[in-house]
């Protein structure tokens, strides 16, 4: 028998600028992202979100990604990250370079999200319980 998980294991954001878009998502979500290690890579540069050891634990984690010929924004990809108040980072949108698309509303039972667009023209949401 199959074990139960949720869909997502990994994403990626693609961007243009790698250093702005880290110091934008460091600043957002107040983690610090990771160096991937891209032996002799020219062409690609991952810099990953934070993950556990565990491969079990919940949720998924994943990378902003600098690709050669490959423009960030304009995709129809939204990742979510959990907050405990999603007002709190939505707060933080701005003043680390980016634009809230829509302020934090409810979706009912599921709790609250904040849609906001990245320095690279991506857009992304914050989801919170409260």
């Amino acid at each position: 028998m199959a074990t139960k998980t949720n869909p997502v294991v990994w994403f990626e954001i693609y961007v243009d600028d790698m250093a702005r878009a880290r110091k934008f998502y460091e600043e957002v979500l107040d983690k610090e992202l990771t160096d991937m290690p891209m032996e002799g890579a020219t062409d690609y540069n991952m810099v990953m979100f934070p993950m556990v050891d565990d491969m079990d634990a919940p949720n998924a984690s994943g990378a902003l990604v600098w690709m050669k010929d490959v423009k960030a924004g304009g995709n129809s990809t939204v990742v979510y990250f959990g907050c405990e108040d999603c007002a709190v980072e939505g707060g933080r949108v701005i003043t680390a370079g980016g634009q809230i698309h829509q302020p934090k509303f409810s979706i009912g039972e599921y709790g609250f999200i904040v849609l906001a667009v990245d320095t690279e023209g991506n857009i992304f949401g914050l989801h919170s319980m409260k």
